[in-house]
């Protein structure tokens, strides 16, 4: 980078909104620092937010307040709205309130709540706005918008979405992957399609306890295989998972994990959700029996589980431990090849220096 860039990133993490928005943006966030960006977060406290992981990382946070009443789960057919906790024009308002007096180069908006309104706000305190997306269902004000994600109709989802100036950074190659996963892959071993570990994770904080249903389906099986579960610290079901998997010698509890890339490596299947975490499994090869847990997953697993890379289960409220039980018996040596070796094609690039890129020029 040519100067010091400032960068701020506006991203939320809770029961509801789940992880994901953080932590892609953490991933691009160690990134940027590593080409001498200064990074500061603006985050809000809902219950389940991450910002003392954020701030473990050494970053800069502004935690905005928690909204005055709880957030509640958004419905399947909702606009995401309820998210945010509060009006898109007060969350700008707080969120400009941490800027003013700063020389902001970027602001780095991830957030399924904020659209136009909010980013037109934002303008005069900032020289570029970035969006990272997934949905492509609202107008945005932006210079840079980034959607990770293979979808049949990629290239022209965000038609009228956006001003035609704005450079968008779609598919697979712009995935915000960790460092741990390109040298993961460096060193990733050929598989075989011989199931002896299975990778059971279900994003970071699965509310409606998938894990518990996958962990009852493979114990029923009485495979004879290493069982590796990961939750993340805002589950609320830990405790009677650890217990769970502490009842058996070939299971292992990990909460909230610096070796996911590790775990996937090692595995010889992964049983989980959508998501971002599609990518990281794909990135090192590892077959993926999938569930859906989000509406903003749904388009996303089915034309991933087109191309052969992932099974999909369809929606988690249709899935028991009989589904999970039925599928993994039926999986054979062939099969198991196949999905890693098309998972394995998906993507080649590394997302985080591509987009950076964009970010210094």
């Amino acid at each position: 980078m040519s100067h010091l860039l400032k960068i701020i990133f506006r991203a939320d993490a809770s029961l509801q909104i789940g992880t994901g928005h953080v932590m892609r943006c953490l991933t691009l966030a160690e990134e940027l620092r590593r080409r001498n960006a200064h990074v500061q977060f603006v985050c809000r406290a809902h219950s389940g937010h991450l910002g003392d992981m954020i701030s473990r990382k050494g970053f800069a946070l502004t935690l905005l307040p928690a909204p005055k009443q709880s957030v509640q789960t958004v419905k399947q057919n909702d606009d995401y709205a309820e998210w945010l906790g509060l009006s898109q024009k007060d969350d700008a308002l707080q969120t400009i309130g941490s800027l003013v007096g700063k020389q902001i180069d970027w602001v780095i908006v991830d957030h399924y709540s904020l659209d136009q309104k909010w980013e037109t706000m934002i303008r005069s305190y900032a020289e570029r706005i970035m969006v990272v997306d997934d949905l492509a269902n609202r107008v945005h004000d932006c210079d840079l918008l980034l959607d990770q994600n293979l979808y049949a109709d990629m290239e022209t989802r965000y038609t009228n979405l956006v001003q035609s100036s704005c450079k968008l950074l779609l598919g697979p190659n712009y995935t915000l992957l960790r460092r741990e996963f390109i040298k993961a892959r460096k060193n990733l071993r050929t598989r075989c399609g011989v199931l002896k570990r299975i990778l059971i994770f279900f994003s970071g904080t699965d509310i409606s306890n998938e894990t518990a249903k996958a962990i009852r389906a493979v114990k029923s099986l009485e495979l004879q295989v290493i069982v590796d579960v990961v939750v993340g610290t805002a589950n609320p079901h830990n405790e009677s998972i650890k217990q769970e998997c502490d009842t058996q010698d070939n299971f292992y509890f990990y909460e909230q994990t610096d070796k996911m890339a590790t775990l996937m490596a090692q595995a010889d299947l992964a049983i989980g959700a959508g998501g971002s975490t599609i990518w990281e499994r794909c990135y090192l090869g590892l077959p993926a029996i999938v569930t859906i847990l989000a509406n903003n997953q749904e388009k996303l697993v089915n034309d991933v589980a087109q191309t052969g890379a992932v099974i999909n289960l369809g929606w988690a409220d249709k899935v028991s431990s009989d589904t999970y039980q039925q599928v993994l018996s039926s999986l054979d040596k062939t099969t198991l090849t196949k999905m890693s070796i098309v998972a394995l094609s998906l993507l080649d690039g590394d997302g985080c220096t591509n987009v950076s890129r964009f970010l210094s020029t």
